[in-house]
């Protein structure tokens, strides 16, 4: 969605080759478990309302990731648990 609107740019690839190059840079592509699903409504409440961000945020604080990202509203997550880069 964000690469159809203009708010995600790849230089020389699509969309749908980035869980393949992911795999060949070293990264580890996973799925979202159903307790994640189910469970992800304990998410603290802040002002950032995108469903599928908080999912991402929820699952990386469940499985103790770290999130990749350049948004500053991440910081409001770091009391929930998310570690960030970028």
């Amino acid at each position: 969605m964000k690469f159809s609107v203009g708010k995600l740019r790849i230089k020389g690839s699509l969309p749908e080759e980035l869980p393949e190059l992911s795999l060949k840079t070293g990264f580890q592509v996973i799925s979202l478990l159903p307790d994640e699903s189910a469970s992800h409504y304990k998410l603290i409440l802040t002002d950032h309302k995108d469903p599928f961000d908080r999912m991402l945020i929820w699952q990386a604080i469940q499985r103790k990731l770290i999130f990749i990202s350049k948004d500053d509203r991440l910081e409001q997550y770091k009391i929930a648990g998310l570690k960030t880069l970028w």
